[in-house]
């Protein structure tokens, strides 16, 4: 029996699991929102859905319609569909219960809603997961020792709250607005340095997001986009190296690892006749 995997997100850490599970010779589609909100974006699938298509160390995805997905797949690409409801999976002539699996990969960091259909194998990153619960393993997305781990039972440590290392380098919008980028992702930057502006939707000021300090710009969000107050919008690394802005990241490839061994835990349950469930 061949397995389809539904992976739901494409952002950075998503895609990293994608490039594990399609090296490694599984088949996948990517679902997504109909306009995604990725920051690592030279590093995200999630960006086929505007570019139409994405490649990232040398595996190409490409923004698809339903009927698409099975040549899209023959042709060794990973097929993207806009479908942030799952409604894939209610899809009789895509998906099968039996041989359907789903690796849910937006970083929700809350309780997922109900999938709506049951599924042999159900996969949640992070946090709101908890394995035995609402899904059937978990992967640990938190940087240390247990970083990529797999949970058959229980959940992984909760959100910090804080993001990995100087929390200075996570750039938030400080207003609502559409953003308007002054540099570009792989720049070098110097302290001060004008990123991107904010444009309010009301009038007023634009907010400028500059700098915090040498490095390089790791990630932008899509300018042009509608913006709430806080959310993320941009990334910058210390260590001011520009292919740092081309490469999944070490953390992205650890989850992913953790969703190939889930996997294969599976699979060997399969062969030899044994329920893990």
């Amino acid at each position: 029996m061949t397995h389809l995997i539904i992976l739901r997100g494409g952002g950075d850490l998503a895609s990293g699991v994608a490039l594990r599970l399609h090296r490694s010779g599984f088949q996948l589609v990517i679902i997504e929102l109909e306009k995604p909100l990725a920051v690592r974006r030279t590093v995200s699938f999630a960006e086929t859905v505007y570019e139409g298509t994405q490649t990232i160390e040398g595996v190409t995805a490409r923004l698809v319609s339903a009927d698409q997905i099975q040549v899209t797949l023959e042709g060794g690409e990973i097929p993207v569909l806009v479908d942030p409801q799952a409604n894939i999976l209610r899809n009789q002539f895509l998906t099968s219960p039996q041989s359907t699996i789903v690796v849910d990969a937006r970083l929700i960091k809350t309780e997922p809603g109900p999938l709506g259909v049951k599924v042999p194998l159900y996969i949640g990153l992070g946090p709101g997961f908890i394995a035995g619960e609402n899904c059937h393993a978990v992967i640990e997305t938190r940087r240390g020792h247990t970083l990529g781990r797999v949970y058959w039972n229980g959940a992984t440590l909760a959100d910090s709250g804080q993001p990995d290392g100087d929390p200075r380098r996570v750039l938030r919008a400080p207003q609502t607005g559409i953003l308007t980028a002054h540099a570009q992702i792989g720049d070098h930057l110097e302290e001060g340095q004008l990123i991107a502006e904010i444009q309010p939707n009301e009038g007023g000021e634009n907010a400028k997001i500059i700098s915090p300090f040498k490095g390089i710009l790791r990630g932008l969000i899509r300018p042009g986009i509608e913006l709430e107050k806080d959310i993320k919008i941009g990334d910058v690394d210390p260590r001011d190296d520009p292919t740092l802005a081309t490469l999944v990241s070490d953390k992205a490839l650890a989850v992913g690892g953790g969703v190939l061994e889930a996997l294969l835990v599976y699979l060997k349950s399969i062969e030899e006749n044994a329920s893990l469930f």
